[in-house]
């Protein structure tokens, strides 16, 4: 049997390396009031192509409607509270994008937005993984029937997202080696 939240999983390895990278960030911008800008830009490029719109994909139209057929409620259920963490999600990324705009247009008070906005989006996400790691994906494993888990494996490897996926990964490979070296594949 393969174990789709296994995938899942994986992927969240990956957006947490990131978050580690958006954390740099914000320490440069606590510190200074600047960052890499263009860096900052691609972690949001990241979070919105991959978290969002590949990772997400996988579990708002695949595993959580597979799990609400077999008995989670779509309104008052875990998935319920999945669904609106990512959207809450996507508003941070939307409001760093808006203050990215405003730094380049000049607007030196927008890094201290793009800081508070990050500093939201880092902690809700890390805590979303967790639920998801910890509590989310362990229902789903034991709710979902072997031959839908495989199947749904299989739908999250041939996902419309996957050509972009392996260019997504060497933006995350980029951040971290910049802001991460230590940590970095390969480092030490």
């Amino acid at each position: 049997m393969q174990d789709p939240t296994l995938v899942l999983m994986d992927e969240h390895r990956v957006i947490e390396g990131v978050l580690d990278c958006l954390a740099r960030m914000i320490d440069q911008v606590q510190a200074t009031g600047a960052t890499d800008w263009h860096a900052a830009r691609r972690a949001i490029r990241f979070f919105r192509e991959f978290a969002d719109q590949c990772h997400h994909h996988k579990e708002e139209d695949l595993l959580f409607p597979a799990m609400e057929r077999c008995g989670f409620s779509p309104q008052e259920g875990p998935t319920a509270v999945m669904r609106s963490e990512h959207e809450l999600g996507r508003r941070w990324i939307q409001t760093m994008q808006q203050a990215l705009d405003e730094i380049e247009a000049g607007n030196p008070d927008a890094a201290t937005a793009f800081r508070d906005a990050a500093a939201g989006y880092l902690y809700m996400l890390r805590e979303h993984i967790q639920k998801e790691d910890h509590c989310l994906f362990p229902m789903a494993r034991k709710a979902l029937p072997t031959e839908e888990q495989t199947q749904l494996a299989e739908k999250f490897r041939t996902c419309p997202h996957a050509q972009a996926h392996e260019e997504l990964l060497q933006i995350a490979n980029q951040l971290r080696e910049q802001f991460l070296p230590q940590a970095a594949p390969g480092g030490t």
